[in-house]
């Protein structure tokens, strides 16, 4: 699976943004797909996860309520709607697949995309 981010940029607090990952392969559609974050200076950080039919999605506390995730599996497409943006959002995205699982322990990912720069202005 090979996945590419992109819909990075940059917007001022309690704006939106919506993220797009484009899947190659059809093995996509048996995975389980996270978006993760790193903010400058810190870890990477689990931010939502979605299971591999669209059917049960997961959110970390930071972001339950502003965030939705979803997908389309007939386009191999993931998302990322962010709502009422904050400072604090500001980080490189990645979407990560993993066989079988969408939670939050970054091992459990085998397959990441390039990361997208999101940048929240106060």
């Amino acid at each position: 699976v090979q996945l590419q981010a992109s819909g990075g940029g940059l917007v001022q607090a309690g704006g939106s943004l919506r993220l797009s990952c484009a899947a190659s392969g059809r093995a996509f559609r048996s995975h389980g797909m996270g978006w993760f974050r790193q903010p400058p200076g810190e870890e990477r950080e689990y931010v939502a996860g979605i299971n591999w039919s669209g059917t049960i999605t997961y959110y970390a506390d930071s972001v339950k309520g502003r965030f939705t995730m979803s997908r389309d599996n007939a386009k191999n497409m993931v998302y990322l709607q962010m709502d009422s943006l904050g400072p604090e959002d500001t980080a490189v995205y990645y979407c990560a697949a993993a066989p079988n699982y969408s939670g939050y322990d970054v091992r459990n990912y085998v397959y990441w995309g390039q990361g997208t720069q999101v940048t929240v202005s106060s």
